[in-house]
Order: structure tokens, then C-alpha cells, then sequence
């Protein structure tokens, strides 16, 4: 699984502390705390119909994360919202496009780690492309990856922030062995999250996901979760053992990046039938009939 390029993204304005720039010409600083250690949060969003899905629900997690992180300057949501919508007109977006916004702690007066450095306010940057779900909703193929997922007393997966070479560590795991994305676990060899997605089970009737003990609080997954509950599907949040997984009825992944996806495959043992499931297939129905009716007018 590649993403490939699409020629529309190809003259993109980039949206850099309010000042639009052609995506061959925009960057930030070499002083930005992004480029010095990671010291930045972000979010993904997703555009329906000129509607901005959880929109609301996106920006108080990046707030909660730059809070987490003692940032001193955290732009309003009006502000934000405003960056958004100037940003897909600038581009004449309003439909299939997928929005990476990050907030870094800023540029530092000179090169180091000390959050004093800080001086100059945050530097928000809006990335929008055209970008259609981008996994393969029949299913997809899943490796267990010996790379853990750090708990809250490493680092709160909870902060939704720009380090992310635990995550990408697994991924080459995972295209190494061939497959679309790697599996991780916690600390106690309970199951996480994948490299990118959130899990979710469907065993015996029941649908199952992991605790946020060690994978982040996910906007798609609480959606789930919700659809579940008003929907009478019976729902267990708790651990989850590798053997759950491969005796499953069906697995499916999370996120704004591509919605819901049926996983077929985990370590090259088929889970359940390997096709789409019917409990999956439900949910899958009921996500794309909040995301056509609802969301953030933006555009």
C-alpha cells in the first residue's frame, strides 16, 4: 500500500503562519521546533461536501496535546478556522481532501532544546490535498511488529504529537515483510494500535477495541464507538491478546486517513472469512451516513 502523487496536488498553496506559498516554495525555519526535535503537535482532518468532519472535536485535541506540551501561544479555534478556509479557497477544495494541520512550539532564538529558546509564538502550518481514503477497503495485510508502543510512562500516547519514529520504525517493519501496515503492541504485549490506525475486533457478536493506555484518544474510533452504543452492537473497551486477533470473526482499522478498512490478514494467518464483514460492513454505513450529513461548514 502507496499512496501515490495526484496531479491536482501538484501547484498547492501551503498555509504557513497566515502567509499562502506554493508547495516548491514554502518552509519553515531551521530554528522551528519541529525541525530541532519534533516539539510540535498535529491533526488530520477530512473534507466532505465543503463540511470539515469533528472538526471541533480535532482542535480540542490539538489544544489538549500543545497544552500537554506547556506551549506558551495556542491560536484560538476561530483562528484556525479561518487559516482552514483560506486555505482551501486559495486552492478551490471542497470535497475528497484531507487536511494535516500542525502547530510547532515556534522558532528559538539559537539552536537547542530548552523551551525558553522559544520566543517567537507557534508556527501553525495547513496542508490540504486532494486525497481520497487511502486504504484498501476490501482488506488489508497486517504484521505484528516488534516495535512497542510507548505507554504514558515513556510518553502519553495521548499527546498527539510530531515524534513519530516509533511509528515509522514499524512501518518499515512492515514493508519489509510485504504487508500494508504493521501491527504494535504495548508494554504487556497487549494490542495497540496499528503504525497509523486504531483496531478494532468483531468476536463472537461483540465488538472490541484496545484502551488508550497506549494509543492515542482517536476522533474515528470514538465515532465508532458512539455508533456502536446507538446502535445496540455490544461493545467492550479493554485488552486485547494477539490470540483474540487471530481467532476474530473480523478486524477492521480507524482513521481519519481512511475511514474504515477491513484488515484480511494478520502475520499471514487470514482473520475470519478475509473478507469483509458484515458487523464492519454495518459500521462502515452508518460512518460514511454521519460523514454526509454532518461536519463544519468551511467552504
Amino acid at each position: 500500500m502507496l499512496q501515490k502523487f495526484d496531479e491536482r496536488n501538484r501547484d498547492l498553496q501551503i498555509n504557513i503562519n497566515g502567509k499562502l506559498t506554493h508547495r516548491d516554495q514554502a518552509g519553515i525555519s531551521p530554528f522551528d521546533s519541529a525541525v530541532q526535535g519534533g516539539d510540535a503537535v498535529w491533526e488530520g482532518l477530512r473534507l466532505y461536501n465543503g463540511r470539515i468532519f469533528r472538526l471541533i472535536e480535532h482542535l480540542d485535541r490539538l489544544r489538549s496535546s500543545a497544552l500537554a506540551l506547556a506551549f506558551a501561544e495556542i491560536p484560538s479555534h476561530e483562528e484556525m478556522i479561518e487559516e482552514i478556509k483560506k486555505t482551501l479557497a486559495a486552492n478551490e477544495m471542497t470535497d475528497g481532501v484531507h487536511i494535516r494541520l500542525t502547530l510547532t512550539r515556534g522558532v528559538k532564538v539559537t539552536s537547542g532544546m530548552d523551551p525558553r529558546l522559544n520566543q517567537a509564538g507557534p508556527t501553525l502550518i495547513v496542508l490540504a490535498e486532494f486525497k481520497a481514503p487511502v486504504y484498501d477497503k476490501s482488506g488489508i495485510r497486517l504484521i505484528t511488529s516488534g516495535m512497542r508502543r510507548p505507554t504514558p510512562d515513556v510518553l502519553d500516547p495521548n499527546i498527539h504529537h510530531n515524534n513519530l519514529l516509533n511509528s515509522i520504525l514499524a512501518k518499515i517493519h512492515a514493508n519489509a515483510a510485504g504487508a500494508d501496515d504493521a501491527l504494535m503492541l504495548d508494554s504487556q504485549g497487549f494490542v495497540a494500535e496499528t503504525n497509523a490506525t486504531h483496531i478494532f475486533l468483531v468476536l463472537n457478536g461483540t465488538v472490541l477495541t484496545s484502551r488508550t493506555n497506549a494509543c492515542p484518544e482517536g476522533i474515528t474510533r470514538d465515532v465508532v464507538l458512539g455508533l456502536c452504543r446507538e446502535n445496540g452492537l455490544p461493545l467492550q473497551v479493554r485488552d486485547i491478546s494477539l490470540t483474540e486477533v487471530f481467532r476474530a470473526d473480523e478486524m477492521f482499522c480507524t482513521g481519519t486517513m481512511g475511514e474504515l478498512a477491513t484488515v484480511s490478514e494478520v502475520d499471514g494467518r487470514k482473520i475470519g472469512s478475509g473478507e469483509l464483514g458484515s458487523v464492519t460492513e454495518r459500521l462502515s454505513e452508518l460512518f460514511r451516513d454521519c460523514t454526509s450529513s454532518e461536519g463544519t461548514q468551511v467552504v
